[in-house]
């Protein structure tokens, strides 16, 4: 992965960090707040995995078969 990319889903990650951070200390712990942040963790780092890993995944696959 290229550097550029590392630091954006770095960001992206510390910042969903610090928003789930901010839910649980402004309310008590209940299981509202841990399904908030297990959603909020689907929405943001699903797409994340499947835009930046995955891909880069299948195209060192695609590397690694012989081309005909």
């Amino acid at each position: 992965m290229k550097t550029s990319l590392i630091i954006r889903f770095t960001f992206i990650v510390a910042l969903w960090l610090m928003l789930c951070y901010l839910v649980v200390t402004s309310q008590p712990l209940s299981f509202r707040v841990i399904f908030i942040i297990v959603a909020s963790g689907i929405v943001v780092l699903v797409p994340l995995w499947k835009k930046y890993i995955r891909n880069k995944q299948k195209e060192n696959e695609n590397e690694q078969t012989p081309k005909r």
